[in-house]
């Protein structure tokens, strides 16, 4: 398949390449997880749960959840292996305004403010492990989404080979982090258990865990872009769930062995007190620049799998009409791409995405759920093509997940009602969007 169209024809309209083997789909589905959760949430895990047992429970009840959701995708990807991933088994499924509905959230909200917030994040740790003070991210931090926009724009290979680099670096920093967790000696000796919480406190503390979890739907918004998809994407989603899984459930046994429960649930930054623990400042600094690069890879990723939604949002018509377009010679979303990172550049600079991402973490698994739930749409309609994956165990293992989900989430809504209201009317703010954009001149 050639890389550019003949000149002067509009017969064949420019389309995506699969050029991403297996490999680079298990990277991309670790990378799209693995960002600076694993550093940081469990303290705030600690801090709601009454005891180590209950931490390590916590995460692995977390890892079956986003492990069962990871099966319902894999079945999802192998019936639609084209871009777009979730929006278009919501329009499939529900129809193009509950998919522009779930395209907003992503733009507004959850895509454009994560890589703003954790582009900062990125600066912030890249700057404490060169031992440098800076007076203001912001700069950096817009400036590390224009250079990875940058390197995108040169179509999936260069930014698949960036991901894995990236994902095979933060995967060494967690490797050092359990490793000498695992290993030092003089750990606080276990404090009496505080006694168990109630399942509604649990049910709280499951959502940041979810949260970590969150991500292996990108390698969904790559399917066009991936060999054999109906074999690659179940393999990928299912090895790379359960390395993920496996690490944050030895980086938690790190946590609580160096620090203790109640050490962990004191802790700011546990990451580095482990790392300071074994190894003095010098240690601090080494896992700053493993977060750094993990969180980085994270912020290449959420761009990679973003920028193709907002492309076939532009084909439909539901977005500007130029981001349906794909580069002519590296087939890359150059205006979708171009688009999103403005929108993540002025979230950077004005610091307004803080308050976007409490908004964002319900209407991201309701997201999730919602596409989960076409599952059983696709399973009514059978496909003419050959299903290579069916998720096990349906419909139960769908049902489960809806389950917890909506379990998770209404807890949260009763924990923090503002939160969540102001993320409903975020969400609900783009049905008159859909009608609005439907009635523009084309």
């Amino acid at each position: 398949m050639n890389d550019t169209a003949p000149a002067g024809s509009t017969a064949h309209p420019v389309g995506y390449a699969r050029r991403l083997n297996a490999w680079d789909a298990a990277m991309v589905v670790v990378g799209g997880i693995i960002g600076s959760g694993i550093f940081l949430t469990p303290a705030s895990i600690a801090r709601q749960t009454g005891s180590a047992g209950e931490q390590l429970l916590a995460w692995g009840v977390g890892g079956v959840i986003a492990l069962i959701g990871a099966l319902c995708y894999a079945e999802l990807g192998t019936r639609r292996p084209n871009a777009g991933g979730g929006y278009v088994n919501l329009r499939d499924a529900f129809g193009l305004v509950v998919a522009f509905v779930y395209g907003w959230n992503l733009l507004v909200v959850n895509h454009s403010g994560s890589i703003a917030a954790v582009s900062t994040v990125f600066v912030e740790y890249a700057a404490a492990a060169a031992g440098v003070t800076l007076a203001d991210p912001r700069p950096y931090a817009v400036a590390t989404i224009v250079f990875l926009a940058g390197i995108n724009w040169f179509g999936i290979r260069a930014g698949s080979l960036t991901q894995n680099v990236l994902t095979v670096l933060k995967l060494a920093a967690i490797a050092i982090l359990i490793a000498v967790g695992l290993s030092v000696r003089g750990a606080p000796p276990p404090a009496a258990p505080a006694g168990p919480v109630s399942p509604f406190a649990f049910a709280g503390a499951l959502m940041p865990v979810l949260f970590s979890y969150g991500g292996w739907y990108y390698v969904n918004d790559i399917a066009g872009e991936v060999r054999e998809p109906q074999r690659t994407i179940p393999r990928a989603l299912i090895y790379g769930m359960l390395l993920v899984a496996l690490c944050y459930l030895l980086a938690n046994l790190a946590y609580l062995a160096v620090l203790g429960h109640d050490g962990l649930a004191a802790s700011k930054a546990p990451a580095a007190d482990v790392m300071r623990h074994g190894f003095g400042e010098t240690g601090a600094r080494v896992i700053a620049a493993g977060i750094a690069i993990s969180t980085l890879g994270f912020v290449n990723i959420s761009m990679i799998g973003a920028a193709r939604v907002f492309q076939v949002m532009g084909a439909d018509g539901v977005f500007f009409r130029s981001a349906g377009r794909l580069h002519p010679r590296w087939r890359s979303p150059n205006v979708a791409l171009l688009l999103l990172a403005f929108a993540a550049c002025v979230l950077a600079l004005t610091g307004t995405f803080d308050q976007l991402l409490n908004y964002s973490t319900v209407g991201d698994w309701l997201g999730m759920a919602a596409v989960v739930a076409t599952l059983f749409w696709y399973r009514r309609h059978p496909s003419t093509d050959a299903v290579t994956f069916r998720t096990p165990w349906y419909p139960l293992l769908p049902i489960v997940f809806l389950v917890v989900v909506a379990g998770v989430v209404g807890t949260t809504i009763w924990q923090h009602p503002g939160d969540a209201g102001w993320g409903a009317l975020i969400t609900l703010a783009g049905l008159p969007v859909y009608f609005i954009w439907r009635l523009l001149p084309r």
